[in-house]
């Protein structure tokens, strides 16, 4: 740098991460200059230096220690005190659990409310049709709420009345990583949701790739991911020749120490009878025990085991690192907030939209070996 300017390469350099600073924003919904700095390879100076030129072209917002994605919406609106834009909605959000994958999303659904104007309204409920109508209606009876942002249970007979009930109210609705069924035929919700039935596929693709032939499938028993994560696998291994050996739902982190330890036992016991070498497990939480079981019984992780988690929250932390498909969920929060503005915004002769968003596979040393050697 002369003189404070860049030069030429310096400057090609510069342009180079500050596109890999817009799609990690893409990405994510939000960005911290120490983490960009360290998987940069570059000074924190030169990250705030980077935000602050996207800044001031309108490419981004800057928060403290770091930047969101700026908002879509008008940005005429003059700003009110301490610098913010007035609140242009209410709009409530009910999640069933407040740990574990949810966080994330409320995350990016705050990003975006605080940039767009919007007053988001959290409230955590359970995996329960009954609690979750309870907290719906608790917001509703709050009064001067414009919208809502929902996960609600699809499944069943009590899944379909929360949907049809949803899908009749007065205000905006839109689910957050869920979908409602097509033969229900409802035609005013909206939703936002990761393409699990692809998040099967691409698995499959990744273990075909590597030389796996028998291979098995574990889900979370109950999950409304599983049934799309299921029908995206077995698609895929009928396409790509692969051979089917196992298929179970488990609950392992609900289960007490000595009987999780005897079913997974008698799940890689069926792996050796059936001669599978890889598995695709959902959720993080139940890939980490199904590996570290095999690994206390002597297993060789990957040469015996290979396996793909779902979810990607602690995977990346297991011993070996477990190869992961990540859920995009921060942005999963920020399009649900946007969805439901827009909708706002837009009245009804905005076409209804739902969104399906694609999630990533990430590998690591748990798939690191290459059977076709």
């Amino acid at each position: 740098m002369v003189g404070g300017v860049e030069e030429p390469t310096g400057a090609r350099f510069a342009v180079s991460r500050r596109e890999r600073i817009l799609d990690e924003l893409r990405y994510a919904g939000s960005v911290r200059v120490a983490d960009l700095a360290r998987r940069f390879g570059v000074a924190e100076l030169t990250i705030r230096r980077d935000i602050g030129y996207l800044a001031d072209r309108g490419l981004l917002t800057r928060v403290h220690g770091g930047a969101t994605l700026r908002s879509r919406l008008d940005t005429s609106v003059p700003l009110g005190v301490g610098g913010r834009r007035p609140t242009l909605f209410r709009v409530g959000m009910v999640v069933p659990s407040l740990t574990y994958y949810w966080p994330q999303i409320v995350i990016g659904a705050r990003a975006a409310a605080t940039d767009a104007g919007v007053q988001l309204i959290l409230r955590g409920a359970s995996y329960s049709v009954h609690d979750q109508r309870r907290q719906i209606s608790s917001l509703l009876d709050m009064g001067d709420l414009h919208g809502l942002i929902v996960a609600p249970e699809t499944l069943g007979a009590d899944g379909a009345a929360l949907l049809h009930w949803l899908d009749a109210l007065p205000i905006p609705v839109v689910l957050a990583e869920r979908s409602a069924p097509s033969h229900l035929a409802l035609t005013r919700l909206e939703w936002v949701t990761t393409d699990h039935d692809f998040g099967g596929s691409l698995a499959a693709a990744h273990l075909s790739a590597r030389g796996h032939v028998r291979v098995g499938f574990v889900t979370s028993a109950g999950s409304p991911t599983s049934p799309p994560l299921r029908r995206g696998w077995r698609r895929a291994i009928e396409n790509d020749g692969l051979v089917p050996t196992i298929d179970r739902d488990l609950s392992l982190d609900e289960l007490d120490a000595a009987t999780r330890e005897s079913v997974v036992a008698d799940l890689l016991a069926e792996c050796r009878r059936s001669r599978t070498t890889a598995l695709l497990v959902h959720s993080d939480p139940q890939a980490v025990l199904v590996q570290q079981q095999a690994r206390d019984l002597g297993w060789s992780m990957p040469d015996d085991l290979a396996i793909i988690a779902y979810d990607d929250e602690v995977a990346a932390s297991a011993e070996p690192a477990i190869t992961a498909l990540r859920p995009p969920k921060q942005h999963i929060g920020r399009l649900a907030v946007e969805a439901v503005t827009a909708r706002l915004a837009g009245g009804a002769a905005r076409p209804v939209q739902r969104t399906h968003v694609l999630p990533s596979l990430h590998a690591r040393d748990s798939t690191a070996v290459d059977l076709r050697r």
